[in-house]
């Protein structure tokens, strides 16, 4: 397992941007799917995004798809999210999350494949 630490979130307009930072130790991260889940308050929590290892391939949700990036820095251990044309409905705690490999062939929006999850960080989206 990597150890994962978010950062990046805040308190933004809507109509606004954030890119979110998500930081890997102990591990082999560039062998690891990378996803991001949100959770908003009285919600269950929301598959948003996906990147394989080495950037191959990325997957994005219907109601981030277009205004959502993720990319990563294998580099830095590192996995980015950036945000744009934020709404209020984005508020939400997001948390980055790694999947092993043995895991490549299941679904990666099911939360179940990723074995290893930060501490979230907030985005806070005033209308």
């Amino acid at each position: 397992q990597v150890q994962l630490v978010e950062s990046g979130g805040g308190l933004v307009q809507a109509g606004g941007s954030l890119r979110l930072s998500c930081a890997a130790s102990g591990g082999a991260f560039s062998s690891y799917t990378v996803g991001w889940f949100r959770q908003a308050p009285g919600k269950e929590r929301e598959w948003v995004s996906t990147i394989r290892r080495s950037g191959t391939r990325s997957y994005y949700s219907d109601s981030v798809k277009g205004r959502f990036t993720i990319s990563r820095e294998d580099a830095k251990n590192t996995v980015y999210l950036q945000m744009n044309s934020l709404d209020p409905d984005a508020a939400a705690v997001y948390y980055c999350a790694a999947s092993p490999p043995r895991y490549d062939s299941i679904d990666y929006k099911r939360s179940n494949v990723y074995d290893s999850w930060g501490q979230g960080t907030q985005v806070t989206v005033s209308s």
